[in-house]
């Protein structure tokens, strides 16, 4: 008897190794850990219980959806991509072109029970290129208004009277340092991607750009650069870096935030002790905005190895966390909004009900448009040129925006393609 269990153990052993050795591994990045940390912490749990033979590796996260976009490029150089990549939806064509990310369509073909409709179309079509799907869209935002009530409230300013326009906010901005509040605004300008740039363009219903051509040089362009620095005078508003800008906010120091809906979960978590409410982000006129464009990631799948196995973990991995629960959970975290139907009326039927200032950013839905990126291979540097005139806007260099539009519109077009 003791030799037969002696047998049967050694048995036991042989097949747990066999079944360690089938342990796939994949690697994973992705941007922002003060946002995502948490999301990530919620579905892993999930995805292990659900394939327990595969074990995802983080690595080191993005500072950025730049630094992302240009750790990869770093990364294909050298041979040392990870398997799956989040990429902001700006940023995926670039990879797409220089054949780095795969396309999903092979994968979405042996699903059974995919269905592209899942997606909303409008964030699905984000991630298609030439008619194939290379990313599959994982959180969304849109630009919203954040509101200490409390702030509010002492400068005469209740729900009903929230700002419609940016006009309304400027004065907003008077009767809050009038009735003692230093710093009565922050809004976006230095977001990723010159994301806050284009929501202006967009509201006007201007992209900004078509094909290779800067739209700046127009007169959307113009209102655009006078809104900005209408703000900035009208508001006296600080030059924070955006970190410290969210703190300041959450502490309770700052009446108005002008920011990605991304933030909202990462805000209530750290709030002081103030009434906290999200509204839609103003426009130019009481009507609103005319478009607004889709913020968020996607999942890309980068892998270079061309195992079979570890493939099909990637796969399973990439689509856990872009459907389903996993979307569920960026929801119930962050600030965004799961690109995938069955998540947002399904598994989430109650949850807008029960957190209406999530709600904001879904109400805005038809107005999505899309984050564009700038063509050719000066397209990170295009965003940083942008990004230096419109902090000159906020610090005081740049005051004349006739001059400024003229200066960023052809510095801006010689490093695009048909500058060239």
């Amino acid at each position: 008897m003791k030799k037969l269990l002696t047998a049967t153990a050694a048995a036991f052993a042989l097949s747990t190794a066999a079944f360690a050795e089938e342990k796939i591994t994949i690697e994973f990045a992705y941007p922002y850990s003060h946002l995502f940390d948490v999301t990530y912490e919620k579905i892993l749990p999930k995805f292990q219980e659900a394939y327990p033979n595969i074990e995802v590796e983080f690595r080191a996260t993005y500072e950025s959806y730049e630094d992302g976009t240009n750790t990869i490029l770093r990364e294909a150089v050298a041979g040392n991509l990870p398997d799956v990549t989040m990429q902001g939806l700006n940023r995926q064509a670039i990879l797409v072109e220089k054949g780095i990310a795969k396309s999903l369509e092979p994968f979405i073909a042996k699903e059974t029970d995919f269905a592209k409709d899942g997606y909303h179309k409008a964030m699905l079509d984000l991630g298609t290129f030439d008619g194939e799907v290379y990313g599959l869209p994982f959180s969304v935002s849109l630009p919203v208004g954040y509101y200490n009530m409390d702030l509010m409230a002492q400068a005469g300013l209740d729900a009903s009277s929230l700002p419609k326009t940016w006009e309304e906010v400027v004065a907003a901005c008077g009767k809050l340092r009038e009735a003692g509040v230093k710093n009565p605004v922050f809004w976006g300008w230095s977001v990723t991607g010159n994301w806050f740039l284009q929501s202006l363009m967009w509201t006007q219903d201007k992209p900004t750009v078509i094909g290779a051509d800067f739209q700046l040089d127009e007169p959307e362009g113009k209102t655009a650069l006078d809104t900005m620095h209408s703000i900035f005078r009208g508001c006296d508003m600080q030059n924070l870096e955006w970190k410290a800008a969210l703190a300041s906010f959450s502490a309770g120091e700052i009446a108005m935030m002008f920011w990605s809906t991304s933030a909202l979960g990462a805000v209530e978590r750290s709030k002081g002790d103030f009434a906290l409410k999200t509204n839609e982000f103003p426009g130019l006129e009481a009507s609103g905005p005319k478009g607004l464009p889709a913020g968020g990631n996607a999942a890309m799948l980068v892998s270079g190895s061309d195992d079979p196995e570890v493939l099909d973990a990637a796969w399973k991995w990439l689509k856990f966390i872009t459907s389903g629960e996993g979307a569920a959970d960026v929801a119930r975290t962050t600030g965004y909004m799961p690109p995938n139907q069955a998540a947002n009326e399904i598994i989430l039927a109650d949850f807008y009900k029960e957190n209406p200032n999530k709600e904001t950013a879904v109400r805005q839905l038809p107005l999505l448009r899309e984050w564009q990126a700038y063509p050719g291979d000066n397209g990170l540097a295009v965003t940083q040129v942008i990004y230096d005139a419109l902090q000159g806007i906020v610090t005081g260099e740049h005051d004349d925006m006739s001059e400024l539009q003229e200066e960023l519109s052809e510095e801006v077009q010689d490093l695009l393609p048909s500058g060239s």
